[in-house]
């Protein structure tokens, strides 16, 4: 995980997605690379995990370290002799994509954002990226999404990722180096016939990670309304524990929304608790 934000904006849902991780990970090994959680007051906030012998622990980023021997190494050093624009989206958020890359490229894993609710566990995921959108027609993808992603050390679909921030980077367009980035990568291995390159990666259908969209995020925080809404909502958390290993939660999108108790989102919540003082994170 990246944190790039206060640690006043480290709240109850983003407590709860490593409360998710660690409920159906007991014995995961989490990393969170933040300079804010790298502190007494991150302590804090983690004690909790650590009493239960759960294995976190927050590290403020060294940049020069985690993008040595990697393009990213010279893009990072333009960047600070004034030679790469930053513009106008928060260089943190376009850090934290660079950063997401390194560290899978030199360690492996899975890196996951702070906006995800984890339902059932990632054992058989291997070199894998969820698709966030499909046509509808062609059932062909047409956007994938960086917010998490699991891989294999130095797997070379990793490289293309990180050359291509390197080569494209542009601090003007949300997204861009992130899903953007990693959708026009895949794209053109495909469309070059050189997936064979990359053997063993797999894209997983929008229900993986992406099992709603974030126009409709919303709608999993309403408690039902009537008969008709309340066998939707079922059938909505059945097709998710069936086919979903996480909720994106969107929280650019939802972040002041409440969770209503009986919606969906408080449903997976109670699977999904170690601590279960779900009062508390609703709110």
């Amino acid at each position: 995980m990246t944190w790039i934000s206060t640690l006043d904006s480290f709240g109850d849902r983003e407590k709860f997605t490593i409360e998710s991780l660690f409920k159906f990970h007991p014995n995961a090994c989490l990393l969170i690379v933040s300079s804010s959680m790298d502190s007494n007051r991150g302590s804090q906030i983690l004690e909790p995990f650590l009493s239960l012998n759960f294995k976190v622990m927050a590290v403020s980023p060294d940049f020069k370290f985690i993008f040595k021997n990697t393009m990213a190494d010279d893009w990072f050093n333009q960047l600070q002799k004034g030679k790469i624009k930053k513009g106008e989206i928060s260089l943190g958020q376009n850090l934290s994509n660079l950063i997401r890359l390194a560290l899978l490229y030199k360690y492996g894993g899975v890196y996951m954002d702070t906006d995800f609710i984890v339902v059932k566990r990632f054992d058989n995921l291997k070199n894998s990226i969820g698709a966030q959108a499909i046509d509808q027609k062609t059932k062909s993808w047409v956007r994938l999404n960086n917010a998490l992603m699991i891989f294999d050390k130095k797997h070379p679909l990793l490289i293309r990722f990180i050359e291509e921030f390197a080569l494209t980077f542009n601090g003007n367009k949300w997204g861009y180096n992130g899903p953007y980035l990693v959708s026009r990568v895949v794209e053109r291995v495909v469309n070059n016939g050189s997936i064979e390159d990359v053997s063993g990666f797999t894209i997983l259908p929008p229900t993986a990670f992406y099992a709603v969209g974030w126009g409709r995020i919303g709608d999993l925080f309403i408690k039902p309304i009537d008969e008709t809404h309340s066998k939707w909502m079922n059938d909505k958390v059945n097709q998710i524990e069936e086919s979903s290993y996480a909720i994106h939660l969107w929280n650019r999108q939802s972040r002041d929304i409440k969770v209503e108790e009986g919606s969906i989102i408080s449903q997976l919540m109670k699977k999904s608790c170690v601590f279960c003082n779900l009062s508390i994170a609703i709110s």
